[in-house]
């Protein structure tokens, strides 16, 4: 579910070299994103889905709540992980 194994900190580098070399490794790995973005909108539908079910089915208020808080919080990854998959994909540096 999380990412970050293949994510470099560009922030640990010592000088401009391994800068550059921590933001083309970060942009290789870009490619795996994806399956992680497919993985939290499951997630998500998931989530959203038990949520109205026990709102509607088992009329029970603090437990759709639950699912519903965790709906928002997992569209919210969905979000960050978009826009990190755009701006590493689409990045102007060669």
């Amino acid at each position: 579910m999380f990412f970050e194994w293949m994510v470099a900190d560009i922030s640990a580098a010592r000088n401009l070299f391994e800068r550059r070399a921590l933001v083309q490794h970060n942009r290789r790995m870009c490619h795996y994103l994806p399956v992680y973005l497919r993985r939290w909108s499951v997630l998500t539908a998931c989530d959203f889905g038990l949520g109205l079910l026990a709102e509607r089915a088992l009329q029970a208020s603090v437990v759709s709540a639950w699912f519903f808080t965790w709906s928002c919080v997992s569209l919210t990854g969905m979000v960050i992980l978009s826009v990190a998959w755009i701006f590493l994909s689409n990045s102007r540096m060669s």
